[in-house]
């Protein structure tokens, strides 16, 4: 992931969860937001990045259960801290979970789950970048910025896939 800064363009899309706002620029996805989170991009009124075709289907596969894995760009604005927990959620295979605390030891800052939970509320690529796949120490579903609800479809549709 980069960190690069161009506004970036938007396409809504349905899923099950409800209405997806994807945002990309110069060829790579920079957001993804659930129907209850409040975007954090405000885009231009250009034609769409063509990328956001790409993320759409693939997000459509993965809702109809037949993706896994994703192959988009990304491009996400964040701290380089932040970018580091990134990658590592990145790195969760599909169908498990982490805890903060495995995270914080995946990223070399073992003491740092609570600053590990802090960027996993900021990611802004909901889904592609698998910050629902993060659970608390005894294995309950602790916050999420697109909602308790949302997440636990997630972790339930990539568990039923993963069979």
């Amino acid at each position: 992931m980069s960190t690069a800064h161009p506004i970036p363009t938007t396409l809504q899309i349905d899923s099950p969860l409800g209405p997806l706002r994807l945002f990309a620029a110069d060829g790579a996805v920079c957001g993804i937001f659930l129907p209850n989170q409040s975007p954090t991009l405000i885009a231009s009124a250009g034609p769409p990045d063509p990328v956001l075709q790409l993320a759409a289907g693939q997000l459509r596969e993965y809702f109809a259960g037949h993706r896994r894995e994703f192959s988009v760009p990304l491009r996400a604005a964040g701290t380089e801290f932040q970018h580091s927990v990134w990658r590592a959620l990145l790195a969760i295979p599909h169908g498990e979970t982490r805890s903060y605390g495995a995270l914080a030891l995946a990223i070399a800052r073992p003491s740092a789950s609570r600053a590990v939970g802090h960027a996993n509320s900021k990611n802004p690529i909901s889904i592609l970048v698998p910050c629902h796949r993060v659970v608390g120490s005894t294995g309950a579903l602790t916050g999420y910025a697109g909602g308790a609800a949302a997440k636990q479809w997630l972790l339930t549709h990539e568990a039923t896939m993963a069979r």
